[in-house]
């Protein structure tokens, strides 16, 4: 999965009504739905109308100026979303509950107000808990509250304006031995101010993939896992587009959250500053006067490309 400007021409397999509708009777019969012809005859164009509508908002954002950029790439990615929760949601929208953002922010920002250390609140009911549990299987978050430097942190792409900028990366770039063996720095170890044994305990707590074993030498820590890694199966590690992967520096990160959830967070957020918080939005892209600007445009052209790979990548892995 690669940066790529032809990225809408992989979603035409998903423009055809034929295809998509025995696509999701597949996928309904998979997961042991009933009516899975009829349920799929039902939901195929709406999945259809989903998918064209969110390419839409895409093109129009690639072409627009960043000032606007937020609120179409917050709304495309939710009709992506809508697609996607057709193939493991036949009842979708089943209530109005599901139909509201999800997730609340601080109406009027305070003096001083800096991006990077403002927060969202997730709420009980709305999309972003509806997705987070039917695509990714997280039906509840240890914490409820998230600052947009933690989050930004959790996306690789976004290592090197974190290191270049407050001369401190977030992350650590794993090494591949083999297909299924990584190699991680021995110095992760001070980072975490644990001994091998004691992070090699917390490591298997919070991870998602299925360990084999961990070594260590002076220079290393080898883990062999039992399935290779891909976007949507390899935490407490995060994909970067150019297929590597990293690994957080801070114990904090290994709280799970998966990516897609990540940037629709910051999105929401930056959609709500854009649209309400018009005097400090046009100042931030005049005046430059922190360093909010290069973050947020460094993460907008990031997500740009990175949600609908990773969302194409999510219904190509429901064909399976």
């Amino acid at each position: 999965m690669k940066e790529n400007i032809h990225i809408w021409e992989k979603f035409l397999h998903y423009q055809s009504a034929p295809y998509v509708q025995k696509f999701l009777s597949n996928c309904y019969k998979n997961s042991g739905e009933k009516d899975a012809d009829s349920k799929s005859y039902e939901n195929c164009y709406p999945f259809i109308y989903y998918v064209k509508h969110a390419k839409n908002y895409y093109q129009l954002a690639k072409n627009s100026p960043s000032e606007i950029k937020p609120v179409l790439l917050f709304y495309g990615m939710i009709q992506l979303i809508k697609g996607c929760l057709l193939t493991v949601d036949p009842n979708y929208p089943e209530s109005t509950h599901v139909l509201a953002h999800g997730v609340s922010t601080r109406k009027r920002k305070k003096r001083n107000y800096s991006f990077m250390s403002d927060e969202v609140k997730i709420q009980k009911n709305g999309l972003f808990s509806h997705f987070s549990t039917k695509m990714f299987h997280v039906e509840q978050l240890s914490i409820d509250r998230f600052k947009m430097d933690t989050l930004l942190a959790r996306i690789p792409e976004m290592n090197e304006t974190f290191h270049f900028l407050n001369k401190q990366s977030k992350l650590h770039e794993i090494t591949f031995l083999e297909e299924k063996t990584v190699s991680i720095p021995i110095h992760i170890l001070d980072d975490f101010k644990m001994t091998f044994e004691r992070f090699k305990d917390f490591f298997q707590a919070y991870t998602k993939v299925k360990i084999e074993n961990i070594q260590h030498n002076k220079k290393e820590m080898i883990i062999t896992v039992k399935k290779q890694l891909d976007p949507f199966h390899c935490a407490p590690f995060y994909y970067h587009h150019l297929e590597s992967y990293y690994v957080p520096k801070q114990k904090e990160q290994f709280i799970y959250i998966d990516e897609v959830m990540v940037h629709y967070l910051i999105l929401y957020n930056l959609s709500m500053i854009c649209r309400y918080e018009t005097e400090w939005w046009n100042e931030l892209f005049h005046t430059y006067s922190s360093n909010d600007y290069p973050f947020i445009e460094r993460f907008l052209t990031v997500t740009a490309y990175k949600i609908p790979d990773l969302l194409l990548f999510f219904l190509h892995q429901q064909r399976e």
